[in-house]
């Protein structure tokens, strides 16, 4: 199978426009006449679900949440860019586009990244019009900061609530449109597989979590927005309701993966404190902008940081890169850190943390300055650590944060099932290797405010309008399978819990498939997994029964499909040979230590077919083509 992204002709500031205009359109009369599912409510879904009813089409809301509210997008603190340029300091929308196809190690589609860097100022506009309340400078425009990766300030933010208000935002345009009968929310519903008819996206099958009711639920499309799925790593900085099912149950009905090896590391974590802990608290990147980053200059120094005089500090990042400093991209900075605990100068009780001071900027700025920007982080780190950053640096170490791969998508955000689409992180399109900060809130809403309104109508409007319902036998049989799964759980005689299994496949991929990656290490990994796999089906405990609430039945599903997608991502890592972004192999670097590409074989997205439980998948090329950005050794000094 050829991949055809469907990247418009012409010139790249124009593709998105032509193709605008040349796309089919739905006759407003028609659209109430299609029915449209939307999985997943978080920023990308409940902005594509508000959008698409403004339009007049039926639109049917799924999330796992009692809420919408409690999606994971409300977790994002940091900020959204904007190619707005307010500060006159030499942004634009070429600077945003070249920044992210660099930043992302030059693994994106050039047309999807300007696209996306075109869009971001409609997205403000959208977002100040819903009463967003974005930070205003004295004279009224919109406050902006820079962010890693960047030498511009570009980022709009709402202290460190940004992901909440966009949120707020997106959620009160499609609770209106709940109210105008036009969306029908179903809460405490969980996709547990994909409906194909005619090879063609017609539906899902959920269950209640609240009853244990199976249900079918027939549409002329179905939109994905479920998020990353990081949680593999088990400790990670996503909601511990994150989960991959949705995807990958698409991705066994025949929807291709893509990249699935590209994992982003966030610098700037709440360290590890003990074997219990179920996840990690992430503090903004926006905090980079005036905390430095630094550890003892000496070997196993345990003083506290109040001790340690400044000439035997050694903040790394500024030594390493003067040009940006701590502003560096996370993935350069998550290396550093790491290399700086493991050469024994790590600091806390674990030695793996550095620490990120603000003394300096409180001296200059004063407290009441830093407190406005980053008053309500500082709150949260200290009610975590009980430390007081005002007084005392944080501790920071990397974390899973987010995840760049997912399913494959073309340039109308479609799968490689017709009808079937992904929006936001549950796709892979416009980041690469590695996500710049600030950018997946920008994607997210691009998808569901701005791209998926126009080209999803191309698509209905050669269908037709024939009803689609539950009729068909294809929906009894999915039901059939999810209802034979879920009675597989709960048979298990195992004496082991899910959340102990998943912890043992989080510690593999940590070790093997985390920071740094080797051959020998992939290997390991695949076989491991395969042990912990085995171990699952045979040894697990499932708790209770299949007819009312039932945590423990949710985790066994999400965990088996982990266990599934954790091979194909070290399969993915092993087949790249080369560094780039996310993804670092230490047999691929250079004399410097960064990551060194090898754009000969493998400027390409890898996306992969399955072919059956006991079959390996089989992988796609995409070729990647830079037409406006020159290939180059991404360097930060």
């Amino acid at each position: 199978m050829i991949l055809d992204a469907k990247i418009p002709d012409g010139p790249i500031q124009d593709k998105w426009s032509n193709h605008k205009f040349r796309l089919k359109l739905v006759n407003p009369a028609n659209k109430r006449k299609f029915n449209i599912i939307v999985v997943g409510t978080g920023l990308a879904g409940a902005s594509a679900a508000a959008s698409l009813a403004e339009l007049g089409y039926n639109v049917q809301a799924f999330c796992f949440h009692d809420s919408p509210r409690r999606a994971h997008s409300i977790a994002a603190q940091g900020g959204i860019n904007a190619a707005k340029n307010y500060q006159n300091d030499g942004d634009s929308v070429w600077r945003l586009f070249y920044d992210t196809v660099k930043g992302g190690d030059y693994r994106a589609r050039e047309a999807n990244v300007y696209r996306l860097a075109e869009l971001s100022v409609n997205i403000i506009d959208q977002c100040v019009a819903q009463g967003v309340p974005f930070a205003r400078e004295y004279g009224g425009l919109l406050e902006n900061r820079s962010f890693g990766g960047a030498q511009v300030s570009r980022t709009f933010y709402a202290r460190g609530q940004t992901g909440q208000q966009l949120l707020l935002g997106a959620y009160q345009a499609m609770l209106r449109q709940v109210e105008l009968g036009r969306v029908t929310l179903f809460p405490f519903h969980e996709m547990l597989d994909l409906v194909v008819i005619d090879g063609a996206a017609k539906g899902i099958v959920t269950r209640n979590l609240i009853t244990g009711e199976i249900r079918s639920h027939a549409a002329h499309a179905v939109l994905l927005a479920t998020g990353g799925y990081g949680n593999v790593y088990y400790l990670s900085t996503n909601a511990k309701g994150s989960n991959a099912t949705a995807i990958w149950r698409a991705y066994k009905r025949g929807a291709f993966f893509a990249n699935p090896c590209f994992t982003q590391i966030h610098p700037t974590c709440i360290p590890v404190s003990g074997h219990y802990q179920s996840k990690l608290t992430l503090m903004s990147e926006g905090l980079r902008n005036d905390g430095r980053v630094w550890v003892p200059k000496q070997v196993g120094d345990k003083r506290p940081p109040d001790q340690i005089p400044e000439d035997e500090r050694d903040y790394f990042l500024e030594r390493k890169y003067p040009a940006f400093g701590n502003l560096v991209p996370r993935d350069v900075a998550a290396r550093s850190i790491k290399e700086v605990c493991d050469e024994g100068r790590g600091v806390g009780p674990t030695g793996m943390a550095v620490y990120l001071d603000f003394a300096d900027a409180i001296k200059r700025l004063g407290r009441h300055v830093i407190e406005e920007r980053y008053g309500n982080l500082f709150e949260m780190y200290e009610r975590i650590t009980n430390e007081n950053p005002y007084h005392t640096p944080m501790r920071i170490y990397p974390a899973v944060h987010y995840t760049m791969g997912g399913l494959w998508v073309d340039y109308n955000l479609m799968t490689t099932i017709p009808g079937l689409y992904a929006l936001g992180e549950c796709n892979f399109s416009d980041h690469g290797a590695n996500r710049l900060g600030a950018s997946a809130l920008m994607q997210g809403l691009a998808d569901g405010y701005f791209i998926i309104p126009y080209t999803i109508g191309d698509y209905l409007a050669g269908l037709g309008f024939e009803k689609v319902t539950t009729d068909h036998p294809a929906f009894r049989q999915a039901e059939q399978e999810v209802h034979e799964r879920t009675k597989k759980f709960l048979a298990i005689p195992g004496k082991r819990s899910v959340d102990e299994i998943h912890r043992e496949l989080g510690r593999v991929m940590w070790d093997y498939v985390g920071m740094a990656r080797s051959a020998e290490g992939l290997r390991n990994a695949i076989d491991r997994i395969r042990e912990i796999r085995e171990e699952f089906w045979r040894n697990v405990r499932v708790l209770g029964r299949d007819d009312h609430l039932n945590e423990s039945l949710e985790k066994a599903g999400r965990v088996a499909d982990f266990l599934e997608l954790a091979e194909l991502i070290a399969v993915d890592a092993l087949l790249r040979n080369e560094s780039c972004g996310g993804h670092f192999r230490v047999e691929y670097q250079t004399p410097d230590g960064e990551a060194l590409r090898d754009d000969e074989h493998y400027a390409y997205v890898a996306a992969w077919q399955y072919q059956g439980d006991d079959q390996p998948p089989q992988l796609h090329k995409e070729p990647l083509h830079f037409e406006y950005v020159k290939l180059s050794q991404r360097s930060y000094k």
